[in-house]
């Protein structure tokens, strides 16, 4: 990272712009490129100079400033384990956990030693299956120890009773990102399906499976997922809440599907003494009932043999892991495989990252940081109070239940309160592949373990370190940890209020709370729980105007041929838009804004903007974009800046964007929501 800021430093001679607190460029200005017209091309305009400056790394399959807060953090987080690793503590402990599991990984030597021994036993496991009853006992064996295969089953809130953890079926099984894959057949999807085969069959092959048998079972496990994403629901149809909640007894499975005997798999996957369960998408168990008799028990077994060798490629010989990183360059575009040190850290992450959080906070993130975004939060949650009391489209009755809404949402800033306790996760130094099941195990048994106990609206979904932030509407909070409000190479306090409040208040605050009034949020009262609490009138109003946002999103192009799917990402998109008005509003308060100096040759107000097209700075792949474009709800940065400035009328005024530019759309045809 120092040498990346004194890359920069050295780069920055046209911007020669200083914070005055430091020797620093200045946070936002080193950015610009200054060829672009901001009515032409914001993103490029406020962008453009870090992007020309900083190619894509070929480990990455893109790059900005996310990717140097994660690679900031990923060296911080080596630091911690490298250390755990060099104390001896007692079982159970941080420093021991998070020590023996790092040695396991980093031994890659007697990882290779090892070969496919440490799996033998699953893969021996699901060899030996014999009839039905035994596919799906060793399905429910296979899930808890960390391979998801068939479809998905999970425990969480239920929608209309946010009080209560409950059994959750949905629809999945399928080895490739999203169904649009098996059914696209442009040149790239068709490459993809057919790289797909070779790839299933390497695997098979690499386990020991003949290779004629191996090409034969990888051709018929692409049919097999065909059928699967053929009964699935589209990406926008998930967005749905009401569709994809059926609820049902769990005596009525048997009806659904009577050829998994739920009876023991209930209780296998760890599901004891509950008389209801909520199905997302019924058509998709009723087709996999008739696909559990129609195809060969052999297709299965060679099915979940290949999803065991791709869920576990990371934990195996290096042979296997480099298999999985070559078919997944087809979505990543990555030139090169990331280190192995890098790879065991976001391991640690996903399995223990809380544990990391913990020794990760007491160096990174200090009070007065979290006070200012505290105070952020009453500022922005203020702000859309003000613009519901303005909303002409909104009745008095559905406003005064907004209010009510707002003013229970629960923000969570910083890191949890309260820890998770992970003194029961079995970590040694056996091998890494238990290590990493071992865990798996542990989470599977802390998520299940939650059935018929009442719900912990103080736990956190993010580790402190994530760059990412999240809304839960069963919960009706927002939560923003720590890593989320970091900006690359300069302390909390370099940074002035109005790239502040663009980068974090607009993109973050802003657009979390705003989540809790998006299409799919809004259905959610004030407890979390899925009811209609607006007028049927109100509804209409909101529905035609979130259109309007649906439509200017299906008409950006950003590869030949891959549109953005304007309703997959209307919530997204909503909230992007909400989080920049009341940014605005809040920012408005400031002392900096009311005083309207410059700083590096910009206003306050000009500043704002910049700072929340800081929180999309970064360029990619043209693989990645194509595949996020079929499989995230998110729309690409570029259009996540461009598209709801064109709707805010202060970037009219503050930019001077005229008629005839093509950021210009006429005020009678701009997105009006809240």
């Amino acid at each position: 990272m120092q040498k990346f800021l004194s890359l920069l430093i050295i780069s920055s001679l046209l911007f020669a712009c200083k914070n005055k607190s430091s020797n620093k460029p200045d946070v936002v200005a080193v950015n610009i490129d200054t060829s672009v017209n901001p009515a032409a091309d914001f993103f490029d305009f406020a962008n453009g100079g870090w992007i020309k400056k900083n190619p894509i790394p070929e480990e990455q399959s893109a790059w900005g400033i996310g990717n140097l807060v994660i690679e900031e953090n990923l060296k911080r987080l080596r630091d911690i384990s490298e250390q755990a690793a060099t104390v001896k503590d007692k079982k159970g402990s941080s420093n021991q956990m998070i020590g023996d599991f790092w040695k396991t990984a980093m031994d890659s030597a007697k990882i290779e030693k090892d070969g496919l021994a440490p799996i033998q036993p699953i893969l021996e496991k699901v060899n030996s299956i014999q009839n039905l009853n035994a596919l799906i006992e060793t399905v429910a064996f296979l899930k808890k120890s960390g391979s998801n295969s068939m479809f998905s089953d999970y425990v969480g809130q239920d929608a209309k009773n946010s009080a209560v953890m409950s059994y959750q079926l949905n629809q999945g099984g399928l080895g490739l990102p999203e169904r649009e894959y098996y059914f696209k057949n442009d040149s790239t999807t068709t490459n993809i399906r057919n790289k797909y085969v070779q790839y299933i069959s390497k695997m098979l092959a690499l386990c020991g499976i003949e290779a004629n048998k191996a090409t034969t079972a990888a051709q018929n496990i692409l049919q097999l997922e065909t059928k699967l994403a053929t009964a699935s629901r589209k990406i926008e149809d998930l967005r749905d809440p009401y569709k994809n909640y059926n609820k049902m007894a769990v005596s009525e499975l048997s009806t659904l599907t009577n050829n998994i005997n739920w009876t023991n798999y209930l209780p296998a996957i760890g599901v004891t003494s509950k008389d209801s369960v909520i199905v997302g998408q019924p058509e998709f168990y009723k087709a996999l009932n008739g696909l559990l008799t129609s195809t060969p028990l052999t297709d299965w077994k060679y099915y979940l043999t290949f999803n065991v060798m791709n869920d576990f490629s990371g934990v195996l010989p290096d042979a296997i892991g480099k298999e999985a990183f070559e078919f997944n360059k087809l979505f990543s575009g990555a030139k090169v495989r990331k280190p192995r040190w890098k790879r065991v850290i976001q391991m640690e992450e996903n399995l223990m990252g809380e544990m990391l959080g913990q020794l990760y906070v007491k160096e990174f993130f200090n009070e007065t940081a979290k006070k200012r975004y505290t105070l952020m939060v009453d500022a922005i949650k203020e702000s859309l109070k003000d613009r519901i009391s303005k909303l002409s489209w909104m009745s008095d009755s559905t406003k005064t239940k907004a209010y009510r809404k707002l003013a229970t949402m629960k923000s969570k800033v910083g890191y949890p309160d309260k820890w998770k306790d992970f003194s029961a996760m079995e970590i040694g130094n056996e091998s890494f592949l238990k290590n990493y099941i071992n865990a798996n195990l542990w989470w599977h048994q802390y998520r299940y373990n939650k059935l018929g106990k009442p719900v912990d609206r103080d736990e956190w979904d993010m580790t402190p370190q994530t760059y990412n932030a999240y809304y839960n509407p069963s919960n009706n909070e927002i939560v923003l940890p720590a890593g989320i409000f970091t900006i690359p190479g300069y302390r909390d306090e370099e940074v002035d209020d109005a790239v502040v409040y663009g980068y974090g208040g607009a993109s973050t605050i802003g657009h979390e709370i705003t989540h809790g009034f998006d299409d799919e949020g809004r259905q959610f009262d004030e407890k979390g729980n899925l009811v209609s609490w607006w007028t049927k009138s109100d509804e209409t109003s909101f529905n035609t105007k979130a259109d309007v946002m649906v439509q200017q999103f299906n008409a950006f192009e950003p590869v030949k041929g891959y549109h953005i799917n304007g309703k997959a990402t209307l919530g997204e998109n909503i909230a992007d838009l909400g989080g920049i008005l009341l940014g605005i509003e809040a920012f408005k308060k400031t002392i900096q804004y009311k005083e309207n100096k410059s700083i590096a040759g910009y206003t306050p107000m000009q500043r704002y903007f910049l700072g929340y097209a800081l929180g999309w700075l970064g360029h990619t792949r043209e693989e990645q974009l194509k595949n996020r474009l079929l499989t995230d709800v998110h729309s690409p940065a570029k259009y996540r800046v461009n598209g709801p400035f064109m709707d805010v009328d202060e970037f009219y005024t503050t930019f001077h964007i005229k008629a005839g530019t093509k950021m210009f759309v006429a005020d009678s045809a701009r997105v009006r929501i809240w």
